[in-house]
């Protein structure tokens, strides 16, 4: 089924139209130079006629300026204004598809889906269409007009031009082939790009620039290799066309010479039949590239039509508006590589308006859970609800709405202080902002920097510290006020003072009346916490209070009496 995204509008389809019309009137050229050439070898040519040919090519130089004029520009603004719609239509896409395929996926794949996929889509609209369009009818019009004047020479151009459908059966082959590959490898090296530059401080503090380096390098080598053996594979069999439409050309000049010798046809007539197979043949290999490289485009609307036909996440009919904000798994399996699971009939019930912390060795499963509630993955088996109610076919937007997240990595966008906090809570008035970063510890430095809290921060916050990033994260938090709030070692990699300041901040989040998961990664934080879950091996290996469990003498109490001894 054809997406309403790709659909084009009147003012591109008359464009195209007039792009065709243009081509058309420039064969009239040949009518026009056919005429004065039949008066000039019949010995009737005057200076007037020939004053009226020029006027006659200066009309119709002049029609096909303005029309060139105004269907380029009508193209290229039709053109955009489909894409521009493609790129609406992906991002609407992209809001509606479950969160798990989108983390699944290549940052690569939808960069690339959004910017070069579309752009070469755009190339078709504005560009390949009515061309090719335009040299098809020519070519048919030139070689209808060779038979009027001399059928064997008009049948040879337009066998001529036949060809092309052999031709491009086999260059849409090795299209087909080496096309899809080169589009998926230029996902790979905007993936490899865009990883090097997001991560250039962090590898340059590793002395790593030059190894990653190497790695961006193999992928646009693998890409330059790609695309050396995708025009390796199509050159041949442009050359093997473009060598009949020669063929052509000669024979057409051999029959055209032998009837003029024969008396035929008059010297006019050889004349222009002699030319007629020259343009044919560079229109010829025209067209050939065109539509080799619209066969080549259209890969890329594949590609965005496949996005557009990604699945949705299900609309239930009522909107998800839990009575009560507890959590529970059961019997919950799930695996970030198939065969390598990571929770295993995980079960365990976290009480509403309590804080309940996870604990476990590294890579035990703890942020996963966090990803589970917030619908960032979804399970391979079992049930996760919030409040008795299965989130499974809750649209992640519904379940976001509840959460407040505060994580080791803080996103900032490249705005103000005050617009990077109000994104938590749209509708917040420039009081209720401030009084959540007051609340956050971070009031203090934002009124200290030269705008406050209209200072322009950075890419991702880079003019902040990584303190100053955690406490806006929670203000975020404080702001948004979701009943249920997310907690991923928050103070991890922080200095003493900043750690200080965020565990302050924190507090304030757990003052209010709410159901609170944590994740720390030192026990003391958590010796307060009202429940606390242990991991291991992909189950909840115990759970209670700090001294339940180190009275439990299991290991929980291991890892506790650990931590002691590094004191």
């Amino acid at each position: 089924m054809k997406h309403e995204a790709f659909k084009m509008g009147g003012r591109l389809k008359a464009s195209i139209a007039g792009v065709v019309l243009e081509g058309l009137l420039s064969s009239c050229n040949f009518l026009v130079l056919f005429k004065v050439l039949d008066l000039i070898f019949e010995g009737n040519v005057s200076f007037a006629d020939i004053l009226e040919a020029t006027a006659v090519l200066a009309l119709i130089f002049a029609a096909r300026l303005v029309l060139y004029i105004v269907s380029y520009t009508g193209s290229q603004i039709g053109g955009s204004d489909v894409s521009r719609g493609v790129r609406i239509a992906i991002g609407d896409k992209l809001r509606r598809i479950p969160l798990a395929l989108f983390t699944q996926n290549r940052t690569g794949f939808y960069i690339n889906a959004a910017t070069s996929e579309v752009s070469d889509f755009e190339q078709i609209l504005t560009h390949k269409v009515a061309g090719i369009t335009k040299y098809c009818i020519l070519l048919l019009v030139v070689g209808l007009y060779g038979c009027a004047l001399y059928p064997p020479v008009g049948l040879a151009m337009l066998i001529s031009s036949l060809l092309l459908v052999p031709a491009m059966a086999l260059s849409i082959r090795q299209v087909s082939i080496h096309g899809t590959q080169k589009n998926r490898a230029r996902e790979e090296n905007v993936s490899a790009i865009t990883e090097y530059l997001s991560g250039s401080q962090t590898l340059r503090s590793y002395a790593l620039v030059g190894k990653k380096n190497e790695a961006v390098t193999e992928a646009m080598k693998v890409y330059s290799n790609i695309s050396y053996n995708y025009e390796k594979a199509v050159l041949p069999i442009g050359f093997g066309y473009n060598y009949c439409s020669f063929i052509a050309l000669a024979a057409s000049i051999v029959l055209a010479a032998r009837a003029w010798l024969d008396a035929a046809i008059s010297p006019a007539t050889l004349i222009l039949l002699i030319m007629l197979p020259l343009f044919v043949c560079k229109v010829n290999m025209t067209t050939f590239i065109e539509m080799t490289a619209y066969r080549n485009l259209m890969l890329s609307r594949k590609k965005i039509e496949g996005i557009l036909g990604e699945r949705e996440e299900s609309a239930p009919d009522t909107a998800f508006a839990p009575k009560r904000f507890d959590i529970e798994f059961k019997d919950v399996d799930f695996a970030y590589v198939e065969n390598e699971p990571v929770l295993k009939k995980a079960s365990f019930t976290i009480p509403q308006h309590s804080l309940t912390a996870i604990v476990g060795d590294s890579g035990a499963g703890k942020s996963t859970i966090l990803n589970l509630i917030a619908k960032y993955y979804q399970p391979q088996g079992g049930r996760i609800s919030i409040g008795g109610q299965d989130i499974l076919a809750v649209p992640s937007e519904q379940v976001l709405r509840l959460v407040s997240q505060v994580d080791q990595d803080v996103f900032l966008f490249n705005d103000t202080v005050r617009n990077n906090i109000r994104y938590a809570r749209p509708d917040a008035s420039d009081a209720e902002i401030e009084a959540a970063c007051r609340l956050a510890n971070c009031d203090g430095f934002i009124r200290a920097m030269e705008k406050g809290y209209d200072t322009e921060i950075g890419e991702n916050g880079n003019r902040l510290s990584g303190g100053e990033r955690q406490r806006l994260s929670v203000a975020r938090a404080i702001l948004k006020d979701s009943p249920i709030i997310l907690l991923d070692e928050a103070t991890a990699s922080l200095d003493i003072e900043n750690e200080l300041l965020v565990k302050q901040a924190v507090s304030h989040l757990l003052k209010a009346d709410k159901t609170v998961v944590m994740i720390a990664h030192t026990l003391p934080i958590v010796k307060e916490a009202d429940k606390i879950l242990v991991l291991d091996g992909g189950r909840v290996a115990e759970s209670g209070t700090h001294e339940e469990l180190v009275e439990r003498g299991g290991k929980y109490a291991g890892m506790w009496h650990a931590s002691q001894r590094l004191k």
